[in-house]
């Protein structure tokens, strides 16, 4: 093995017949034994920035999906740990011409802690190629250790010792990356002056200049830093977000980088799986293919939720706190035995949430696998909240709550003076605001996300019972045949049972795509502020006797976009529908050919139609458009106000929990819809759909 100093650089092909791919190796120690940071790997394009956030590998985003790069972890040794990545360097993209390879630290640690900070390159084979050792380290909290660069044909290391002052948000901020998120104060002092640079290769690139003083990061509602180490406190890193515009030095500001307490999230895409193929299953934390019985089911998903709840703050806040849950210590319970008359009562389990020496009580009553709740049960938990002073009863089922539809019949005594509140959550609501953390807005830490992710598996898992809504009822079927041979008659009170199963499941469906998208997904209500919802269902359901079609919309937050979902019974169609405004002032050719660009990837079963004021215009497949967009054009020269772009999915006809049921039809027809069409609709705004 070739030793080096800082600044030299030397050739990976002349050193060994195997640098195809290589092992680099980061090491340390410490005098406790105690001491760690965390490797971060950058790639870099010609002009030394990062060209996305992908180019970025971390502890929670530790490999690419062409296999360039991989951080393997770490491995302990004597007195510290030593962390390696693979890098393929026939794999990395043409146009990454560096690869920079650090090191952070966090919460006050500093690399003067650490002993022996070295960087190694091995071969495929394990045999050591080139090895540095940085000496004099200080106050710096991250350091460029080394870089493998291009020169020709071949590649190179360099080894670079470049330290940071300012930790993982100075090092991120040079190379094109900007830190996320706000501390709760700044450093007072100037940045510290520019560390010296190290000699150079005269055909390698330069390397960015050392960051100011330190700002440590606190824990929310304190003052004190995080402890070194602990997870929750990284800075989350994201891409620059104006692109072409290059980043202030972090040598040239008058105060250091902000951070703040990382939010965790995990990526969508799983990681590339080790397993030999498909029949080997993963470990899970919750297992779930050995419940047999209902009861079991119930008891299970209780235990998981409730633990999960306890464990992850932002995750049991965000279930309870629309229930008058305070903000506080929580602690949940399954099976507590409650005096009730001669027998004592066992509610599934009990959530109790403590702040400033009060503790707010709720019981939770849970059913799963469709099994509908019991008013009588129900109604006895509600004596015993009410007599023993708690503040909340909460049911838990697959079932979706509606407005004026209440889940069971239960009576509340109003002359008490202590208030007791009937909450329901449906097993939808809880997958999905699992799904928001973990994909979307962050929990506090590594751990927590995981938590999270077992959780979400395990109530995805077609054995857990906890599905969400599943059933459309009993009179679905009674008012499906009703429909489909005429004998049914306006003001049969099935049709109402029907109309409120299909709003469940409209709310459903939002629950799902808004979990999957990151944003709210509501149904959008037409009736006035205020009006009776059993009235609007009556009217709803005198339409489904005499037209035989269930109809719904549902918009998705931050768009004006209206989705149609229209099931029509007799035909046996889903219909998914949506109406886009023409460009203000373009000609309707012009309007008409950019349309078609933009749904160059949608469906070739997509129906356009052009709307003309006061009538329908000409319409025609995606398919027999795309040669010929001219043909949307109305005769006469008929200004066009918009297009209805429209998908027709044949519905399946059972009750909902097969794979060919109704319930499933309507749930791919709006998936495929969103996906296929309205996300290819970029920029354009989408108004509200009309019904034809």
């Amino acid at each position: 093995m070739q030793e080096i100093s800082k600044g030299a650089n030397v050739s990976l092909t002349g050193l060994g017949e195997d640098a195809g791919s290589v092992v680099v190796s980061l090491s340390w120690t410490s005098a406790s034994g105690a001491g760690d940071a965390d490797v971060s790997v950058l790639l870099l394009d010609e002009n030394g920035k990062v060209r996305s956030e992908n180019d970025f590998y971390f502890y929670n985003h530790p490999a690419a999906d062409d296999g360039s790069v991989q951080l393997l972890g770490k491995t302990p040794t004597d007195n510290g740990d030593e962390d390696r990545i693979s890098v393929d360097l026939t794999a990395v993209p043409e146009d990454v011409v560096r690869i920079v390879v650090a090191a952070s630290q966090y919460g006050g640690a500093r690399f003067g802690d650490l002993d022996d900070l070295r960087m190694t390159v091995a071969d495929r084979s394990g045999e050591a190629l080139v090895g540095f050792s940085i000496e004099g380290a200080g106050a710096e909290t991250a350091f460029i250790f080394g870089e493998l660069y291009r020169r020709g044909e071949e590649w190179k290391f360099r080894a670079v010792g470049q330290g940071y002052e300012t930790g993982l948000a100075g090092l991120a901020t040079d190379f094109g990356i900007d830190v996320d998120g706000e501390a709760d104060g700044e450093a007072d002092e100037p940045a510290a002056a520019q560390a010296p640079a190290p000699a150079e290769d005269p055909h390698a690139p330069a390397a960015p200049g050392a960051s100011g003083a330190p700002a440590e990061a606190a824990a929310p509602g304190t003052d004190a830093p995080v402890p070194a180490g602990a997870p929750a406190d990284r800075a989350a890193v994201v891409p620059n977000p104006a692109p072409g515009v290059s980043p202030v030095p972090a040598q040239s500001r008058g105060r250091s980088p902000r951070t703040t307490r990382k939010k965790v999230t995990l990526p969508k895409v799983a990681g590339k799986t080790l397993a030999e193929n498909d029949s080997w299953r993963t470990a899970r934390l919750f297992p779930v293919p050995s419940l047999k019985s209902d009861k079991e089911r119930e008891v299970r998903a209780t235990s998981v939720l409730l633990s999960v709840m306890a464990q992850v703050p932002e995750f049991g806040r965000r279930l309870t706190a629309a229930f008058g849950a305070p903000a506080g210590r929580m602690q949940t319970f399954t099976e507590v035995p409650l005096p009730h008359g001669d027998t004592p009562k066992r509610p599934d389990g009990v959530i109790r949430v403590e702040r400033a020496g009060k503790l707010w009580t709720a019981l939770v009553e849970t059913k799963t696998n469709g099994n509908p709740l019991k008013a009588e049960q129900v109604q006895q938990y509600m004596d015993i909240a009410a007599r023993r002073g708690y503040e909340a009863v909460i049911t838990l089922s697959n079932d979706v709550a509606l407005e004026g539809s209440p889940m069971v019949d239960v009576k509340i005594d109003g002359r008490r003076k202590h208030k007791l509140s009937l909450w329901h959550l449906s097993w939808a609501e809880v997958a999905h605001q699992a799904q928001m953390l973990i994909r979307h807005e962050g929990v506090g830490n590594a751990a927590h996300a995981w938590l999270l992710q077992e959780l979400l598996e395990y109530l995805q898992h077609e054995h857990s019972g906890c599905h969400g809504f599943q059933n459309m009822g009993p009179a679905w079927v009674p008012v499906r045949n009703g429909i489909d041979d005429e004998t049914i008659g306006i003001g049969d009170a099935r049709a109402v049972d029907v109309v409120e199963s299909w709003e469940r499941l409209i709310r459903q469906v939002c629950l799902r795509l808004g979990g999957e998208l990151g944003q709210k997904a509501l149904p959008v209500q037409r009736a006035r502020r205020g009006s009776d919802p059993r009235a609007r269902r009556g009217a709803a359901a005198e339409r489904l006797c005499a037209e035989g079609r269930l109809a719904a919309e549902l918009r998705i937050d931050g768009t004006s976009a209206v989705i149609g979902v229209v099931a029509d019974l007799r035909t046996m169609k889903v219909r998914t529908c949506v109406d886009v405004p023409a460009a203000e002032g373009a000609y309707p050719l012009a309007a008409a050919k950019r349309l078609i660009r933009m749904l160059a990837e949608a469906p070739a079963d997509l129906h356009v139609q052009s709307l003309v004021e006061g009538e329908n215009g000409p319409r025609g497949t995606l398919e027999r458009l795309r040669p010929e967009p001219g043909d949307l054009l109305p005769g006469g020269g008929a200004p066009i106000a918009g297009f209805r772009l429209t998908l027709i999915k044949g519905m399946g006809n059972s009750r909902g929990n097969t794979e060919s049921g109704f319930i499933r039809s309507v749930d791919d027809a709006v998936d495929r819809f969103y996906h296929g069409v309205v996300a290819h609709l970029g920029a354009v705004e989408a108004r509200t759909a009309r019904r034809g």
